[in-house]
């Protein structure tokens, strides 16, 4: 089995021509979820759920960064609308290091998480992205705009972070090295 992907898709989300109803900034972020679940699916299709649950070479399990990347999402936006987060939030930020979802779960997770992200991004990017926003206990500065742009950046982190990891775990399997 090779460790590469299926082949990319001929167009790259940011050049397909959509949510050309969405200002530039929102577009951006709705094109990085897009992007990064292309991405999700295409490096993690054929791995086992064992696999993902995994820590070839100490690296964190890709069922951890599936977990972060949908919840994360989720807090952040909350932050750029200017609220708090519940006690179910923080509920599900503890769990993220715990579980033993299939992959397929945890891609819907995902999948669900970026759809209602995606409608909050497109309520939020035509507001003025320089609106002064706070994060956490310590409310932390930042902006709308701000926020906005670190769903995609954080997201695209933890992306390569699944890639990674599917390689290693795609080469050990190929070299006999995985149990």
């Amino acid at each position: 089995m090779s460790t590469s992907p299926a082949p990319a898709p001929a167009t790259e989300p940011w050049l397909s021509g959509s949510h050309s109803e969405v200002p530039a900034a929102g577009r951006a972020v709705l094109h990085a979820l897009d992007h990064a679940l292309d991405d999700l699916q295409k490096w993690t299709a054929g791995l086992a759920d064992s696999e993902i649950h995994s820590q070839p070479l100490g690296l964190t399990p890709i069922a951890v960064h599936l977990r972060h990347m949908a919840r994360s999402a989720d807090r952040i936006l909350t932050y750029a609308e200017g609220g708090e987060l519940t006690s179910d939030q923080l509920a599900a930020l503890r769990s993220e290091h715990s579980g033993t979802e299939p992959l397929i779960a945890l891609l819907a997770e995902v999948q669900s998480a970026f759809a209602s992200a995606a409608s909050r991004v497109r309520a939020l990017a035509a507001a003025n992205l320089e609106s002064a926003r706070s994060v956490g206990r310590k409310r932390l500065p930042t902006s709308l705009g701000g926020a906005l742009i670190h769903v995609a950046d954080h997201t695209q982190r933890h992306v390569g972070q699944v890639v990674t990891t599917a390689k290693v775990l795609n080469s050990l399997r190929d070299k006999g090295r995985l149990a």
